[in-house]
């Protein structure tokens, strides 16, 4: 495969656009955080607070390693540039290849971030509802028999 030095310089959108995206669920998770906390040491016995507190820690552990994944692939992008500069083209694809590899890892690990989000909402719905253990399959079938 041909490597030239536009295209690591093809990620830096994409990685910089997940780098934002990360930041704003931190940002998001951190408000959330603070604000559960306020209710728990104002005495607030909610039975899910210490549940969704621990998932939410979770959660921002997940995203710092999903930030950090994500500079690593920004970091190979740019040295990837340099060493197809300098012409050493063996190396520069085995710096591209460990560019893809950490934001593949990235991207994982939003993957599993997303289903961890999922399942704080429904530990906060389960204090509204009892919530039967439906998916979008049961969901599908049952509007089509009404």
């Amino acid at each position: 495969m041909d490597i030239n030095i536009n295209t690591p310089a093809l990620l830096f959108p994409a990685i910089t656009l997940m780098m934002l995206a990360y930041t704003n669920r931190f940002l998001s998770l951190a408000t959330l955080v603070r604000k559960l906390h306020a209710e728990y040491a104002s005495g607030g016995k909610e039975r899910n607070i210490l549940s969704q507190l621990k998932n939410l820690r979770s959660r921002i552990n997940l995203i710092r390693y999903m930030q950090g994944l994500s500079v690593m692939s920004f970091l190979c992008c740019i040295l990837c540039m340099y060493t197809i500069f300098r012409n050493w083209m063996m190396l520069a694809h085995w710096i591209f290849a460990a560019s893809l590899v950490f934001l593949f890892l990235s991207i994982l690990l939003s993957l599993l971030e997303i289903y961890k989000s999922t399942k704080a909402l429904e530990l906060v719905l389960s204090d509204i509802e009892e919530l039967d253990k439906e998916n979008i399959f049961t969901d599908i079938f049952k509007k089509s028999e009404d």
